[in-house]
């Protein structure tokens, strides 16, 4: 398993295609939702990911503030369904949090977690900060990390 870290400028095309085959294979066939996938902020991210023999295994985007949110945020995590069950997600978030406290010096992290999905994030530090609602179908709950939770 190889790990990436890299700014959209980085980017191989190559890669670039395989983060988004994974992306809409995850969030828009596999979750059935019809969405924009490509937002326009791509572009201002940061993009983690971890690769074996070609495959994309996990993935997630890294926000600066302003982009999402006033605060950095991290997006679009997945894990290939072929790689879950390995520790790849906490390892990613790990990866994540890692970069955005220690290399950028954010002090908070916003995310927009699927609700099923709450206890994971609040492993991290995460703690929610709006009620419950459906976004594209599916539950979901703003959360926020502050400092070094």
């Amino acid at each position: 398993m190889q790990w990436h870290l890299k700014s959209f400028e980085q980017l191989g095309g190559d890669e670039l295609y395989r983060i988004l085959r994974e992306r809409v294979g995850v969030f828009m066939l596999e979750q059935n939702c019809l969405y924009p996938e490509i937002d326009g902020k791509d572009p201002q991210c940061h993009h983690l990911f971890a690769e074996k023999d070609g495959q994309i295994a996990a993935y997630c985007r890294l926000l600066p503030p302003g982009v999402a949110y006033t605060q950095s945020s991290i997006g679009r995590v997945l894990v290939n369904d072929a790689f879950r069950g390995q520790g790849l997600a906490q390892e990613l978030m790990t990866r994540a949090i890692a970069f955005l406290t220690e290399e950028l010096g954010e002090q908070e992290i916003k995310i927009q977690a699927q609700h099923y999905l709450e206890k994971f994030y609040g492993s991290f530090g995460f703690r929610p900060i709006s009620e419950v609602y459906p976004e594209d179908g599916i539950p979901h709950v703003d959360m926020l990390r502050k400092g070094n939770a």
